[in-house]
């Protein structure tokens, strides 16, 4: 194997590799709540309500390597990942009772949570575009294309 072929085969493992770990992290956090210095939030509430979990079963615990109790993650860092499971109904349960909003949902409902939370967002971004009636842009034209030749005098 010569240089540009290892080259290659690093390039794509981490590009595969980053869409992977963007896929895990990206649901789990994006969109929730944020907090800054001048927070003020008890440790509980500002791990449970600046996290999401990713409901799922036995595949989802494989594929996501158990991140996807994202919010028992960021309550207990060092916890074995197949304690998880156990932790996530210790947790959702005290969560209820100390009235503290614990959020879960299914794969595809959060990332389109993900992607609403994105368009609000950059909402103050997108700008309208006028709208050009069919009868001004004349026939065989299409919006966007010169009436005359930029390069002809």
């Amino acid at each position: 194997m010569g240089p540009w072929s290892a080259l290659l085969v690093i390039v794509i493992h981490m590009a595969v590799g980053g869409v992977y770990l963007a896929s895990v992290v990206a649901p789990n956090h994006k969109g929730m709540m944020q907090t800054d210095d001048n927070s003020r939030l008890d440790f509980l509430p500002a791990q449970v309500l600046t996290s999401r979990n990713i409901r799922g079963s036995w595949w989802a615990d494989i594929i996501c390597g158990s991140l996807n109790y994202q919010t028992e993650h960021h309550l207990f860092p060092t916890m074995p990942r197949n304690r998880m499971t156990q932790a996530n109904k210790i947790v959702r349960e005290y969560c209820e009772q100390v009235r503290v909003a614990y959020h879960d949902t299914s794969m595809l409902r959060s990332y389109g949570e993900l992607l609403g939370f994105l368009h609000t967002i950059g909402a103050p971004l997108q700008s309208p575009r006028p709208v050009v009636p069919p009868s001004a842009i004349g026939p065989g034209k299409t919006p966007g294309t010169s009436w005359a030749n930029p390069c002809m005098g």
